[in-house]
């Protein structure tokens, strides 16, 4: 619980850095190089045992591939997308959403969820679509809004995913390949981005959070994440995921001026209580 806890914190901080970068780097750009910066920083401790269960890699291929589209590629694309036309407080608040789906997916899987964390899911869930629908149960979402459903939905797949994964293929080899295999994905649309668009110039302003996003967002809280599906499952760790707006709504106000009133702060009110009852034993 406490590693899925540390990668939730993380994340908040990349779509603080998202939003920052929405008028300086392309998102497709921004995406290439994230995953870029998070190869230089996993390669010193995973590139060898990658090698090594390269034939196990090659065996599972096709899993690998998609999960390295759905969490690396297509995911944090989306976020970048997103990041142009909503804010840091939005994303984070839909992203809170893809616990459910997460819920959903292994529910269909024959996972049983249990009457507490299912109460706790909903009163979470009620916070949520209360952030999103500024106090009304009908959600009124932006163009941002919409790609950062998408984006819920990859991730989602993605975190259902993992439980699949082969025990015998280690995390820091099975993180190396996904980083690898998607940032080769991304390769071409980045060419095209670069063609069309031109880059961007290498600043403090875009560097910095450029090496937040790789380093610790990438590398840090994708290892932690996997960590904690591998041993509590996604459905009780995405109890801990609602979590996210809460602290994207912290981090928000002071970096990037987005205030929290008093709507927001009783729906995070709702959130953590709902985190708390669903994550207890």
């Amino acid at each position: 619980m406490a590693l899925a806890a540390l990668a939730t914190v993380v994340w908040s901080g990349s779509f603080v850095a998202s939003r920052a970068l929405h008028d300086s780097v392309p998102p497709v750009q921004a995406a290439f190089w994230r995953w870029i910066v998070a190869l230089v920083a996993v390669a010193p401790f995973a590139a060898r045992s990658a090698w090594r269960q390269r034939a196990l890699i090659r065996r599972h291929f096709g899993f690998i591939a998609l999960a390295s589209l759905l969490g690396v590629t297509v995911y944090n694309t989306l976020v970048n997308q997103a990041g142009l036309s909503t804010s840091a407080g939005n994303m984070g608040m839909i992203m809170a959403a893809s616990p459910v789906l997460m819920a959903v997916i292994e529910r269909f899987g024959g996972q049983r969820l249990g009457a507490r964390r299912t109460t706790g899911m909903l009163i979470a869930c009620t916070g949520v679509i209360l952030l999103v629908g500024k106090g009304s149960f009908t959600p009124d979402f932006s163009t941002g809004d919409l790609w950062m459903l998408a984006a819920a939905c990859c991730f989602a797949s993605y975190s259902a995913l993992l439980r699949r994964k082969p025990a015998e293929l280690s995390g820091p080899a099975f993180l190396f390949t996904t980083f690898v295999l998607g940032a080769l994905m991304l390769l071409p649309a980045y060419v095209i981005s670069l063609t069309a668009q031109g880059g961007f110039a290498p600043t403090t302003g875009t560097v910095g959070p450029l090496l937040y996003v790789g380093v610790f967002s990438s590398a840090l809280a994708f290892f932690a994440w996997n960590k904690a599906i591998a041993t509590i499952g996604a459905a009780r760790a995405g109890v801990v995921y609602y979590l996210q707006p809460v602290c994207v709504a912290l981090l928000s106000y002071p970096l990037l001026g987005e205030s929290t009133g008093p709507l927001q702060l009783t729906c995070m009110a709702l959130i953590l209580g709902g985190v708390t009852l669903g994550a207890r034993r």
